[in-house]
C-alpha cells in the first residue's frame, strides 16, 4: 500500500468577473502515489497547483472532489481529532525560513512546541530531545537560548526541518524549501534532506520550480502545468526522455546542477 494516494484531486475557488461569478480551478484531476522511503518530486512554474496540492495532502484544505489517503486512511472531510493523529506521522516545510518561526520564541521553544503540543515528551526530556535534533541537521545546543533573527536563512531552515523532525513523521512536505535561499546554502540543505531521509528513513513529497533540484532529490516526478499533471514517471525518465513538451522546455530552461 503507498503510504500517499491522490486520486482525481481537484480544487477550484469562487471568482466575480464584474457581475458575474465563475470558478477558477487550480487543480484539475490529478492522481499520483508516493511509495514509502521515496520522494516524489513535483515541478511546474509558479501558479501551477504545486503548493495547493500540498495543503490538501497535508489536511489544510479541502479539495473540490477527488480524495487524497495517508496510509489507506482519508486526509480530507474528517473529523478534526482523527486528523490530528494523522498530522503527527506528516509535517510541512515551508518555503520562506524566518515567515515560519516566531520571532518572538527562542529556538529551543520553537522545536519543543511539536512535542509539547502532541504531549510526546515529559518537561525534564524536551531540552535534550531537541538538543538531539539540533545536532541531527548541523547545529549545536548553544542554539536553544537564541532567537531566529541571530540565525542566517540557512540556519533558519535548519530550524524548521528540526521542529518537523520532533515527533518523528513518516511524511515530510517541502515546499520550495531552498527557493529562498543562496544557492550555495541551498544545496547544502538539500544534501542536508538526503542525508536525513536515510537516517530517519523518510518520505518525501517535494516541490520546486527547478527541474535539477527536483531530478537531484527525487525517485518519481511528477509535472504539473496549470493545474494538470502532464508527465509522470521515474526521475531517470522524465529527465531522459520526457515526452511532454512542457517537461522539455523545464529540462532546456534549467543548467545542471552540481550539489554532492
Amino acid at each position: 500500500m503507498p503510504l500517499v494516494q491522490v486520486s482525481h484531486l481537484s480544487k477550484s475557488y469562487p471568482r466575480r468577473d464584474g457581475l458575474r461569478s465563475s470558478h477558477a480551478l487550480v487543480v484539475d484531476d490529478v492522481s499520483f502515489v508516493i511509495e514509502r522511503g521515496e520522494t516524489l518530486g513535483l515541478v511546474g512554474e509558479s501558479g501551477s497547483g504545486k503548493s495547493t496540492i500540498s495543503r490538501m495532502v497535508l489536511g489544510l484544505i479541502e479539495p473540490t472532489s477527488g480524495n487524497v489517503t495517508f496510509d489507506g486512511r482519508p486526509v480530507n472531510n474528517v473529523p478534526q481529532r482523527q486528523l490530528r493523529g494523522m498530522r503527527r506521522r506528516m509535517q510541512p516545510v515551508f518555503q520562506d525560513p524566518f515567515a515560519a518561526l516566531n520571532p518572538r520564541m527562542r529556538v529551543g521553544e520553537i522545536v519543543a512546541e511539536p512535542l509539547v503540543i502532541h504531549r510526546a515528551a515529559v518537561r525534564k526530556e524536551l531540552k535534550t530531545k531537541c538538543s538531539e535534533l539540533l545536532r541531527a541537521v548541523g547545529l549545536d545546543e548553544s542554539a536553544l537560548d537564541r532567537y531566529p533573527h541571530e540565525f542566517s536563512g540557512g540556519q533558519r531552515q535548519r530550524i524548521n526541518i528540526a521542529r518537523a523532525l520532533a515527533l518523528r513523521p513518516e511524511l515530510l512536505v517541502l515546499d520550495e524549501p531552498v527557493s529562498a535561499l543562496d544557492v550555495s546554502v541551498g544545496a547544502q540543505i538539500v544534501n542536508l534532506l538526503r542525508d536525513l531521509q536515510r537516517e530517519f528513513q523518510l518520505t518525501y513529497l517535494f516541490i520546486s520550480h527547478s527541474m535539477p533540484l527536483v531530478r537531484y532529490l527525487s525517485t518519481n516526478i511528477a509535472v504539473l502545468r496549470r493545474g494538470r499533471l502532464v508527465e509522470f514517471g521515474t526521475s531517470s525518465e522524465v529527465c531522459n526522455t520526457a515526452r511532454n513538451e512542457y517537461t522539455q522546455t523545464l529540462i532546456a530552461a534549467t543548467p545542471e546542477l552540481h550539489l554532492a
